[in-house]
């Protein structure tokens, strides 16, 4: 046990490059509390004192705004970095070298009773203000972007962000586009991550474009030939999305240019 609590202490160190001593550590850092009074709270709750481990978990609430229940399952090396407003619930489980920032919650989507929490895998890091909502996986290695709201499982390795959360990233896509994978993402995601849907909206604008242009070559070709096309008005195109298109465009391939440089 002591063993334990030493490496949920000295992980703080390795996450947080604000951490400076071991007396800073456990003094002020409100995630460490809660996390050193969830594995007393979840002992008690495992030897039937349901009770007793509720009320403690109820007044660790009170002091560190952190809310875990007695009953989740917690691995080694848990780090919570800021903590205030974190919900974990009683069938959540959470494996070995996990990160959750501020606001997160794992969360149920049901009444019933049984498993209802997800199951985080080992190495998952989950950003500030994300929710992870309902009793499936998310696999090893995988990164929830901040704010967003995971409903199904997550494979190993990929990134999720939005509402609801889609991949942005994964070990195939990463080996593809040739990105580096540089381990730890702080808020669960990397600038180096390119979004699947901006960028199938960069090529529908790109392509309304491209459209456009060839209307307005057809219609010269037409009058050159001596047809009428007085009437044909061509429609105006949308300037909003022409600058969205450029401005993911722009991005995307900053992007692809950086992931070259590192390959």
């Amino acid at each position: 046990m002591f063993q334990q609590l030493k490496k949920d202490i000295a992980v703080v160190f390795d996450r947080d490059p604000a951490a400076r001593n071991w007396f800073e550590v456990l003094t002020a850092y409100p995630g460490v509390h809660a996390v050193l009074l969830h594995r007393l709270n979840h002992w008690l709750w495992n030897l039937g004192l349901k009770w007793i481990a509720r009320m403690m978990s109820h007044i660790v609430r009170w002091f560190t705004g952190i809310e875990i229940h007695p009953g989740a399952k917690i691995g080694r090396r848990f780090f919570i970095d800021h903590g205030m407003g974190i919900v974990i619930g009683e069938t959540a489980e959470i494996g070995d070298d996990c990160t959750l920032y501020q606001g997160v919650t794992l969360g149920g989507t049901s009444w019933n009773k049984g498993k209802r929490h997800p199951t985080l895998g080992n190495d998952v890091v989950v950003g500030a203000g994300a929710k992870v909502l309902g009793p499936f996986t998310v696999h090893e290695g995988a990164r929830i972007g901040s704010n967003s709201v995971v409903l199904k499982e997550v494979e190993a390795g990929s990134t999720m962000v939005g509402i609801p959360a889609h991949p942005v990233g994964s070990p195939e896509h990463k080996r593809a586009t040739g990105q580096v994978d540089e381990g730890f993402d702080a808020y669960g995601q990397s600038s180096d991550n390119v979004d699947p849907v901006a960028e199938a909206i960069s090529q529908l604008c790109q392509r309304v474009q491209e459209m456009d242009q060839f209307n307005k070559t057809l219609l010269a070709k037409l009058v050159d030939a001596g047809v009428d096309v007085k009437d044909v008005k061509m429609p105006d195109i949308d300037t909003d999305c022409i600058e969205l298109g450029q401005q993911v465009t722009k991005t995307n391939n900053t992007v692809k240019e950086s992931d070259d440089s590192k390959a």
